[in-house]
């Protein structure tokens, strides 16, 4: 017998189920239903339903056959009109029996008061995710079990141990069937603090533009959850809202392809499947928001590496440990590595499970995709994420809701990730502020400086030969020039000093001159004599020895502007100066 492709849907009155059955016998079928069962059977399909709810036979149940498309389409009334049947998209739930919907344990504690079934859902949806606390218990190592658990709710054992040449690509723990969970997570924690690099997480710290377009970009939940949000507005229960998570034809027949099963889970087991659900799912939302939703050949490598659970073989015991967890691996391991990624993520797991348990079973399909594509990684969907699209499955979206809260109520800091971020970032900001003020300490350009140790030269050479000019006037001129000459020689300083000065002045206030010694290094004009009364500052010889070409022409300028300002008279008494000087030369 064939288990045809199906398809359920509801309105307040009837349930309709469509069943495409091409190259059936359309004259030879069969339809039973009853209360929560449903059967359908056309030679070669059969179709066997548990339904969330119930069914009545009224004589308003009706029936359509297209032939072109091979769908049949019953609808059925409801046994109370008005009541919302959940999970009409579990397609595996759907298909499992009615007697192995419950696991109830083969030993069961004789006199122990029985309770209903309706009582243990009531109480297991008041679900405490605060930390159990147990004392300790001294063990010895001969009662310890040599191997160790792992895989979903802790169910599986040896199984590494039989894979190793397949599993040592996927896995990062070394022997993980004689490695205690404490162990692992011990070293878990030393390679990441191995693998975190400063540089990669500054460079993506500072530079960020990749990184905010990414966190602006919007997946398939996130229209959902506004529209969900819209829809609690109107005072509408969040379980109507479930199934507007639609499911494509992929992902049905992946539903119809499981195997149903039933899980044994104590108190314990069950937090831990709860845990490594949101550990997982967090891996997730940050490979679909880095990829944009398009999934690449790294798809698979980001969602376990990211995941401790699935790489480590992880076992948690409350929210904030699996918040932490993911935090510091994201800023060791990914392409993109920032801190922003890990807070959105955890704003994107928390939309998923709000939106129920259609919303993760659709993200648990997708994981289970991508390992099924990969080809070391389609182990991890044998030990984890097939047992998840399962039991997700028969889980109700109030439990999801409350894990939901408890991720809410986590506040994930830097400091909490033991990687010393702050401190990381507070010096690479003030090494950043020091480059800034260096770089404005020299942002005057080359030409600048030395166009004023060239002006500061030329001016002194000028009013040097003025002065010298000057006083051999007097020396050898008293009886014709002396009164002349000394008014001249004021004259010429002053126009000296105010020539100076112009050029000088904006250097000299800012105390940002800079003057360039023998060897070519820039000092500051503080760190040099100056004689601050008349302006003037002292350059080596050095300097002056060996101007460049625009010095040199910029000089010239200088000194035909020096030369214009001069009195007639000083230039007169500089011209016999010079004179003199070659008469006694050639004497």
């Amino acid at each position: 017998m064939l288990t045809p492709a199906f398809d359920l849907s509801q309105d307040a009155d009837f349930l309709t189920v469509a069943i495409r059955v091409p190259y059936a016998r359309v004259s030879e079928f069969d339809v039973y239903f009853e209360g929560a069962d449903f059967k359908f059977y056309a030679k070669p399909y059969f179709l066997r339903l548990t339904l969330p709810g119930r069914i009545v036979e009224n004589g308003s149940e009706q029936g359509s056959y297209d032939a072109d498309k091979g769908i049949f389409t019953i609808r059925l009334p409801k046994e109370t009109p008005g009541q919302h049947f959940e999970g009409l998209n579990m397609l595996t739930a759907l298909l499992a029996p009615r007697k192995s919907r419950t696991a109830k344990p083969l030993v069961e504690e004789i006199g122990a008061s029985e309770v209903s079934e309706e009582v243990a859902e009531d109480d297991d949806e008041e679900f405490d995710w605060e930390i159990e606390q147990t004392p300790y218990e001294e063990v010895s190592e001969s009662a310890l079990n040599p191997q160790c658990h792992y895989g979903f709710g802790n169910l599986r054992s040896g199984v590494v141990h039989r894979l190793q040449d397949e599993l040592s690509d996927i896995i990062d723990v070394k022997d993980p069937d004689f490695t205690p969970a404490a162990e692992r997570r011990q070293k878990r924690m030393a390679a990441e603090l191995a693998k975190f690099d400063p540089d990669h997480y500054l460079a993506d710290f500072f530079e960020d533009e990749a990184v905010e377009q990414l966190l602006n970009y919007n997946p398939w939940w996130t229209d959902k959850y506004s529209e969900m949000m819209a829809s609690l507005e109107k005072s509408q229960e969040q379980e109507n809202h479930a199934t507007g998570v639609s499911f494509s034809e992929e992902e049905k027949y992946q539903l119809r392809k499981f195997v149903n099963k039933s899980y044994v889970l104590d108190k314990r087991a069950c937090r831990q499947v709860y845990y490594s659900l949101i550990d997982i799912l967090l891996a997730y939302c940050y490979d679909i928001r880095v990829t944009e939703g398009e999934k690449n050949v790294e798809s698979a490598w980001n969602i376990r590496k990211l995941s401790p659970t699935l790489c480590w073989l992880e076992t948690w015991t409350n929210v904030h440990e699996v918040m932490v967890s993911f935090g510091r691996r994201v800023l060791c391991y990914p392409l993109f590595r920032h801190f922003k990624l890990a807070t959105k993520a955890c704003r994107d797991t928390i939309k998923i499970l709000q939106l129920g348990k259609s919303a993760v079973l659709k993200c648990l399909l997708d994981i289970h995709r991508i390992f099924q594509e990969n080809d070391p990684a389609y182990i991890l969907n044998d030990l984890y994420i097939s047992d998840y699209c399962v039991w997700i499955q028969k889980v109700k979206s109030k439990k999801l809701a409350a894990l939901a809260e408890a991720l809410k109520e986590v506040s994930l800091t830097k400091a909490q990730l033991g990687l010393e971020l702050e401190e990381l970032e507070a010096a690479a900001l003030l090494v950043q502020e020091e480059e800034t003020a260096l770089k404005a300490a020299h942002s005057v350009p080359g030409q600048q400086t030395l166009f004023s140790s060239s002006e500061t030269s030329d001016s002194e050479e000028s009013g040097s030969t003025a002065s010298s000019g000057t006083e051999d006037s007097d020396s050898d001129s008293d009886s014709d020039l002396d009164s002349n000459s000394d008014q001249d020689q004021d004259k010429l300083k002053d126009s000296q000093s105010e020539t100076v000065n112009s050029l000088q002045g904006p250097f000299l206030e800012e105390n940002r001159a800079l003057l360039i010694d023998g060897d070519g290094v820039c000092r500051n004009t503080a760190t040099q004599r100056s004689d601050v009364s008349q302006g003037i500052l002292l350059v080596s010889s050095q300097t002056l020895r060996a101007p460049g070409p625009l010095i040199e022409e910029l000089g010239e300028q200088l000194k035909t502007t020096i030369q214009v300002s001069e009195p007639k008279g000083a230039t007169a008494v500089n011209h016999s100066n010079m004179q003199e000087r070659q008469l006694s030369g050639a004497k």
